[in-house]
């Protein structure tokens, strides 16, 4: 019982923080952590972890709800990103499972195609993990898989959260 009540708690706090445009500030899991894994899925339904997609090569990780506005309004900010850094720099879009399907995040990858990795956190695992505050929190992860930035809302500058990275 402590478990689903600790799992609606985080998802109130995602719906209601998500409501409000936030400035990129520090939030959720550490700077200067290393980066967790766990298990996500592919829009196919192939399980993942994510510690597969780290310490690589610097990482752009996004918790995204298709129903978010701060992850509409950051949207064109991740695909000029994406764009000027995709060959040298991973973008990897999680999108958490509040109030969405996985058929839902599909049928709006396959009408918008945001660039990277679409993922899905059928369980909320992942989104424990970096104790995400609200959806359109992004995290950057270094090349070593160590977090060097994270920042939640629709106005992060994701070229500067990059340059942290390298």
């Amino acid at each position: 019982m402590t478990a689903l009540f600790s799992s609606f708690r985080r998802a109130a706090a995602i719906v209601a923080l998500a409501a409000a445009p936030a400035a990129a500030q520090d939030l959720g899991i550490a700077v200067g952590e290393k980066a967790p894994g766990g298990p996500l899925e592919t829009l196919t339904g192939q399980t993942v972890d994510l510690a597969s997609y780290l310490g690589k090569q610097p990482t752009v990780i996004e918790f995204w709800a298709t129903w978010c506005g701060n992850c509409k309004q950051l949207e064109p900010a991740l695909r000029a990103a994406h764009a000027k850094y995709g060959t040298t720099v991973r973008f990897v879009t999680v999108a958490v499972s509040v109030n969405q399907s996985i058929q839902r995040v599909k049928a709006w990858q396959r009408a918008n195609t945001m660039p990277g990795d679409m993922l899905y956190d059928r369980k909320g695992t992942v989104s424990g993990a970096y104790d995400v505050p609200a959806t359109s929190y992004v995290v950057v992860a270094d090349n070593t898989g160590k977090i060097v930035y994270t920042g939640v809302g629709g106005t992060q500058n994701i070229d500067a959260a990059i340059a942290k990275a390298k």
